[in-house]
């Protein structure tokens, strides 16, 4: 019967692929995002998500630290980025780091999670330095710090080869990277919104660097801007290749673009339904990431529920504080406790699992009862994007 409808959607040959666990084409990505019947869609991306990862829905509990918001990359979707010269530029401290470790010592936090802009003014000694300020704080937290764009940095400011300076960060305390900064791996992109930023061939360099150094990274894309389907669907064949190369992808993540107090806030957001979209051709493109991810801060917790049957299987974590999405409020305390994540995947009809960083499970939370944390869950409303 839902072969019929796939037939009528247009998408039975790639019904057929899918069931054949065949890899789709570039071609075929271009007609999942042009195709408009989302529901077809995620019926084919749950197939997938299914055969990976069965009815498991992974979480884990973070901490978010952004230890600076100067830049000089001026980005035209960025709002949370200052100038290198401006007044109102923060750069935390080793010390400070250290101290909003401690700040969240009552959360059992298994990762702590750190970018920032690109400063300047920031010497390689800083970088090791607070890596190893977040380690001594929380010895047992795994410490995912420094998109690839921080890092094209701190191989410059080191003036040393890419995979002396991964080693050095590894003895330092990093353990992995959260790999964002490809934004759209688009040459056309690159030169309209990010030119001073590396390009896309370069990010992938430094992602091959990195896993051959023996860091694992995550993979991102900022849609809902200026891309077109064909720069998505490239975007996608473009990581997968890499990841047949090295293997050191874990999860792939979709960042959902908010055009608020941006140089293009002319744009709409994002809807729901263009998530789910995302996520779900994601799921079918990248036929050898594990793991995709629904950021639930970026596109709401509801949205991330619903797309654990779009082909995400995981939805983040706690956080506890995330300075690059702020609710209208401008607040900065954007927590989910373990018991809402649980209810969240538990009403979703999936198995809420909880991982550390690599995916190795800790606790199944399906049929037991968590000790209870802090509860502070976030405000309703829009969120709104800082920086990708």
């Amino acid at each position: 019967m839902f072969r019929d409808y796939l037939t009528q959607a247009g998408l039975e040959d790639i019904f057929e692929r899918v069931q054949a666990e065949e890899r789709l084409s570039y071609e075929d990505g271009v007609r999942l995002y042009r195709s408009p019947d989302l529901n077809a869609i995620g019926f084919l991306a749950n197939i997938v998500r299914e055969r990976k990862n069965g009815n498991l829905a992974y979480f884990v509990r973070n901490q978010h630290i952004n230890y600076t918001d100067v830049c000089n990359k001026f980005c035209r979707f960025c709002s949370f980025y200052v100038g290198p010269r401006d007044a109102r530029g923060y750069t935390l401290t080793p010390d400070d780091i250290q101290a909003r470790v401690y700040r969240a010592r009552d959360f059992p936090v298994t990762e702590i999670h750190m970018v920032g802009g690109i400063n300047p003014a920031l010497p390689y000694s800083y970088y090791l330095d607070i890596v190893r300020a977040a380690k001594s704080a929380r010895p047992d937290a795994h410490i995912k710090a420094f998109t690839m764009v921080e890092i094209a940095q701190i191989v410059k400011c080191a003036r040393k080869p890419a995979g002396e300076v991964f080693a050095e960060l590894k003895a330092a305390g990093l353990d992995s990277l959260p790999g964002g900064g490809a934004e759209v791996l688009s040459d056309r992109i690159h030169s309209e919104l990010f030119p001073l930023k590396q390009s896309g061939d370069e990010w992938l360099q430094l992602a091959k660097a990195a896993h051959r150094a023996g860091l694992r990274s995550n993979a991102t894309m900022l849609y809902g801007h200026i891309e077109t389907p064909e720069e998505r669907a490239e975007h996608m064949i473009r990581l997968r290749s890499l990841q047949d190369e090295t293997g050191g992808f874990l999860t792939f993540i979709p960042l959902s673009f908010h055009p608020e107090n941006t140089e293009l806030d002319h744009l709409p957001p994002t809807t729901g339904l263009e998530d789910l979209r995302q996520l779900a051709v994601a799921r079918l493109m990248l036929d050898n990431f594990d793991h995709i991810k629904s950021f639930w801060i970026m596109i709401t917790p509801a949205v991330a529920q619903a797309s654990l049957w779009y082909g995400a299987d995981d939805v983040d974590g706690t956080v506890v504080e995330y300075e690059i999405t702020r609710p209208e409020d401008g607040s900065t305390q954007q927590r989910l406790t373990r018991e809402s994540l649980v209810e969240l995947i538990v009403e979703a009809g999936r198995v809420p699992v909880e991982r550390d960083n690599l995916y190795n499970i800790l606790e199944e939370h399906g049929s037991t009862n968590p000790t209870p944390e802090p509860s502070h869950v976030p405000t309703g409303g829009s969120l709104r994007i800082l920086v990708s």
